[in-house]
């Protein structure tokens, strides 16, 4: 997937590939070397990924995986697909594994496809419950692996542009 680009050359849209679909427990990581999507991790029973979640091909973060990204959609997308998303915001975030703290920013997205969301243009039209169940998600599911997540602040699209644009690497 290094050759696919961050951006869809002909819409301007982030080119999203869906790592764990909307609604499952299971968190699956793509393993480029095996061209596969692995089980990372299981969420307790009652918790669920709240959206499709996935990687924006083409960049790479300080975590030193491609960029992560949530995207709103109405039916969870199937694995492994590629979803034309337009870019909403950003929860700009720190997290903290065995003493070692890292930014690990999360986008978030709406697929261009979306029939429910697509009227959402900006950050400030996002419910402000949705962003905090959004943030408590990631808290609990980075505390679950004995990380801990921290929500810094919270930034729109032109900001989650630039995040993009500077974790683009090289080809």
């Amino acid at each position: 997937m290094k050759s696919l680009p961050p951006f869809d050359p002909h819409s301007g849209d982030v080119n999203v590939v869906i790592e764990t679909p909307k609604g499952h427990r299971a968190k699956y990581h793509y393993e480029e070397q095996k061209d596969l999507y692995l089980p990372k991790s299981l969420l307790p029973e009652g918790m669920v990924f709240p959206f499709d979640f996935g990687f924006i091909p083409g960049t790479l973060g300080e975590d030193g995986d491609p960029l992560d990204i949530l995207v709103l959609i109405d039916e969870p997308a199937a694995q492994g697909s590629l979803v034309a998303t337009r870019l909403l915001a950003v929860i700009e975030a720190e997290q903290t594994e065995d003493g070692e703290t890292k930014r690990n920013d999360r986008l978030i997205g709406v697929a261009s496809v979306s029939r429910h969301y697509r009227s959402v243009q900006s950050l400030e039209q996002l419910n402000p419950n949705l962003l905090e169940e959004i943030e408590h998600f990631f808290i609990s599911y980075s505390e679950l692996s004995g990380k801990k997540f921290r929500p810094l602040s919270r930034a729109g699209a032109d900001r989650a542009l630039k995040l993009i644009e500077s974790a683009r690497h090289p080809k």
